[in-house]
């Protein structure tokens, strides 16, 4: 079971790492892979026969040279213990880098019948052939008749050993598979050299849709198309898809563009015009908060909490339409430290529960709309308020750091739950606890107001309670 799991984690592994590689790579490869098993397929074949073949004509030719000098031998006495021997032995088998040896019919050595070095192989046995000690041995047995002035004398029988190495033989086989091998080797590369130039011109055409892709994502240009290919294949269908897909992306643009503009000017102009009624409202209930006195009171006080609630939710969202429409806001240097202890002041007006702490280094010049800037630190400042119990100490801090102004809002409240610090800066969102006075856009008008003046907003850890961070671009230049 252990082998299996092994087994199959290997296999996995390798899948995934040939996953990794590119699609080049992956058609290289793969023809690489079966160009190696044709030619190994082909190489054990070809091998197997020609390795055959070599060896059964290394028999024929040790068996026919062997027949050979059967016929041409002749041995001739010279003298009672001499005899001339022809054709030379060493002469005869040095071509084949073979051994000879001669017996007499009795098996016992023939003077001066043998190659030099010859080596020993044993007394003949039966004609025929045999491998003895590394050799391929090919036996005969001749009748040799002596002729002495013309007329034979006597009549000899001879053994013959004619033998040859199988070192040749094998080497000879072993330079086969030799060639083989680096014939496969080098069939093998060549086809992953040439599956990668075949698969890297055959993609040309999807790399030039990548980086096509890749230029209008960068740009955002809707004008911009991919190119076309001159062939009507997949790769052009797939680069018409990818125009037809950008031109409806692009109407889908405009569309969303023109929806989201058209609502942005709805909502500016319903929040500008909003503006007078509302103010017309607030001047009157004030009037009749002041005339009137018990349950009519109560009744024209709690309208005028709506009413003014009202009036910070249109202005709310008059400044996120304009800052939608990425208006121009009017912008000059001043001093950061001043504009806070201006708000802190109007928000420590409305609480008497609360221990408001302002610490600024000024000065701290950023250049900014005076307006908004203030709204910034107001909110950031009835943020804290309305979402901790009395008590709790609330500080707000300006001070340089590098090329940023800091401002930080700190306070020792319950703190903020990790799960809402990930959309706590979005709009008409309400943390936990909130007691009903807040609109859920305070803080998303925090991050816009930030972000149009260059900079940034961020909670960082505090403990305990929360702490909001708002780092604007510093200037050299003088408050005006």
């Amino acid at each position: 079971m252990n082998r299996v799991c092994c087994t199959r984690l290997e296999a996995s592994g390798t899948y995934s790492v040939f996953n990794r590689l590119s699609i080049r790579w992956r058609l290289a490869v793969v023809s690489a892979g079966l160009t190696f098993l044709i030619l190994c397929a082909f190489a054990v074949i070809f091998g197997e026969l020609t390795s055959t073949q070599i060896r059964s004509d290394f028999v024929d030719d040790t068996s026919s040279a062997a027949d050979r000098l059967e016929e041409r031998l002749s041995v001739t006495p010279r003298s009672p213990s001499g005899y001339r021997i022809s054709p030379p032995l060493e002469l005869y088998g040095a071509p084949n880098n073979a051994t000879i040896r001669l017996f007499w019919g009795n098996r016992e050595p023939v003077p001066d019948g043998a190659t030099p070095g010859a080596a020993e192989l044993g007394p003949p046995v039966s004609p025929g052939i045999r491998e003895f000690r590394g050799y391929l041995v090919a036996t005969r047995y001749a009748l040799l008749s002596s002729v002495s002035g013309g007329q034979p004398q006597l009549t000899l029988p001879v053994w013959i050993e004619y033998a040859r190495p199988l070192e040749d033989l094998d080497r000879t086989v072993s330079r086969l598979w030799l060639i083989l091998l680096i014939g496969v080797l080098g069939g093998a590369m060549l086809a992953l050299l040439g599956g990668l130039a075949l698969a890297r011109r055959s993609l040309r055409p999807i790399t030039d849709l990548t980086a096509a892709a890749q230029e209008i994502t960068r740009t955002r240009d809707p004008d911009l198309h991919v190119p076309q290919p001159e062939t009507d294949d997949e790769v052009a269908e797939l680069a018409r898809t990818f125009d037809e897909m950008l031109s409806s992306l692009d109407d889908s643009r405009q569309e969303t563009e023109g929806a989201l503009s058209r609502q942005r000017e709805f909502v500016a102009d319903a929040s500008h015009e909003l503006r007078t009624p509302l103010t017309s409202i607030l001047a009157n209930l004030e009037l009749l908060s002041d005339e009137l006195d018990g349950d009519r009171k109560e009744a024209a006080d709690a309208a005028l909490r709506s009413s003014q609630r009202m009036r910070r939710i249109v202005a709310d969202l008059l400044l996120l339409a304009r800052s939608d429409g990425q208006q121009t806001l009017t912008r000059r240097p001043l001093d950061l430290a001043s504009v806070v202890r201006e708000a802190v002041a109007e928000a420590e007006a409305l609480t008497d529960d609360h221990v408001l702490t302002v610490e600024a280094e000024a000065p701290t010049i950023v250049i900014g709309d005076r307006d908004e800037l203030h709204r910034l630190v107001t909110n950031l400042t009835e943020n804290a308020i309305r979402h901790t119990p009395a008590a709790t100490a609330v500080v707000v801090a300006v001070a340089a750091e590098g090329s940023s102004a800091v401002l930080s809002v700190s306070d020792n409240g319950p703190g903020i739950a990790p799960e809402q610090r990930a959309r706590i800066f979005e709009r008409f969102v309400r943390r936990d606890g909130d007691r009903g006075g807040s609109s859920g856009l305070g803080l998303a008008i925090v991050r816009s107001v930030a972000e149009a003046h260059g900079g940034s907003v961020a909670i960082e850890d505090a403990d305990p309670g929360s702490r909001f961070v708002v780092r604007l671009p510093l200037t050299d230049g003088d408050e005006t």
